[in-house]
């Protein structure tokens, strides 16, 4: 059986349930959709009615043993737990809608699970690979910069240094949101697809001397082509066309920008291999920059507009999330500290007398208490 068409009618009130109540976006919803998909590959489409337990163990059995289909590498126990989980959710609020109360139980969706351990392994932090300044100084150094499409491919990451802008909003910035006088770009919601809708203003960070210059060089160019709309991308796709060969091949700027993230993620694989340096995706200069800013020593004012820089309403979203530092950091950071013991440090900062004060009455609590 390809499909089960109860499935697919319960499935599409779930997924609207998940839009329109609970906020959920598209990219979230299908990877809800893909772990139903391959939870009902286990069970050949049975109805959903005819949940047991039995199932959700089966199904935990198969994800042990499947593969990544790009790497072909053993599912990771995060996907794992995140699949389950999914899973889980979706049995847990089926077993409330008419028509599927009394044909599944919520003990048997709790089977959607792993063992503690696991669940451990799945949310184990481990350190993530970031850029650092100077590599993406060297790259931008690498890039050539002889046609329009290669100044744009560079202008994006030297904006990207400067900013930190998550991907999507990358590919959805329009001309009109720099305000290259103020020294800053508007993250405005109504176009620019931020992460959970939010509006809020960047100034481009005092990082790179050479970035900024780049990116005024890309907003200077476009802003003076009379082609080119005040409403337009900030980094228009790329125009395609058959060359000499009858081959595709890059032919200027589109009008448009890009609609999904692929190809800026192209550009950064290429850029960080025409420098010879392996790959940072768009994502990590976000814990780039929040690393650099650690290493200045900032005050808390200082440090909470570096955040909302990033687009963080609370400080401490910015440290728990990309404030991770880096092992051999953390070595560098430890064998400066000082090599006195804690009982040595305490007594250094004392009062001699005060101590001795303290020893005194010490020893007098015994004969208190025989009292």
């Amino acid at each position: 059986m390809k499909y089960n068409a109860a499935n697919e009618r319960i499935k599409r009130e779930y997924f609207r349930y998940l839009a329109e109540a609970k906020g959920r976006d598209e990219a979230t919803i299908d990877g809800i959709a893909k772990a139903l998909a391959r939870f009902e590959e286990t069970t050949g489409r049975k109805d959903f009615k005819r949940l047991h337990r039995e199932q959700a163990i089966a199904f935990k059995r198969k994800l042990a043993e499947a593969s990544n289909a790009r790497t072909g590498e053993r599912l990771s126990k995060a996907t794992t737990h995140s699949t389950l989980r999914q899973c889980r959710d979706f049995f847990l609020w089926l077993a409330r809608e008419p028509g599927y109360k009394s044909h599944i139980a919520y003990a048997d969706a709790d089977y959607f699970s792993l063992s503690e351990k696991d669940v451990a392994v799945a949310r184990a932090r481990r350190e993530k690979r970031v850029p650092t300044i100077a590599q993406v100084e060297i790259v931008l150094g690498a890039m050539p910069d002889e046609t329009i499409v290669q100044r744009r491919d560079r202008a994006l990451i030297a904006f990207a240094l400067l900013t930190a802008a998550r991907v999507g909003a990358l590919a959805s910035f329009r001309l009109s949101d720099v305000d290259p006088e103020g020294g800053y770009v508007d993250q405005d919601a109504r176009h620019v697809r931020t992460k959970f809708a939010k509006t809020f203003r960047t100034y481009l960070m005092p990082v790179s001397i050479s970035a900024r210059e780049i990116f005024l060089d890309w907003y200077g160019e476009l802003k003076g082509d009379p082609a080119r709309d005040p409403s337009g991308p900030l980094f228009p796709a790329t125009a395609m066309a058959l060359d000499g060969n009858g081959e595709f091949a890059p032919a200027g700027l589109e009008r448009n920008g890009w609609s999904g993230s692929g190809p800026i993620r192209e550009i950064f694989k290429r850029a960080f291999k025409g420098a010879g340096l392996p790959y940072f995706n768009p994502h990590s200069f976000r814990d780039m920059l929040v690393r650099h800013a650690m290493t200045l020593n900032l005050s808390a004012e200082a440090m909470k507009a570096w955040s909302q820089n990033l687009g963080h309403a609370d400080v401490l979203t910015t440290f728990t999330s990309y404030g991770q530092i880096p092992v051999h950091r953390q070595g560098e950071l430890i064998g400066r500290m000082s090599p006195m013991t804690n009982a040595e440090t305490f007594a250094a900062s004392v009062d001699p007398a005060l101590v001795a004060q303290v020893l005194a009455a010490m020893q007098k609590l015994p004969s208190q208490v025989g009292r």
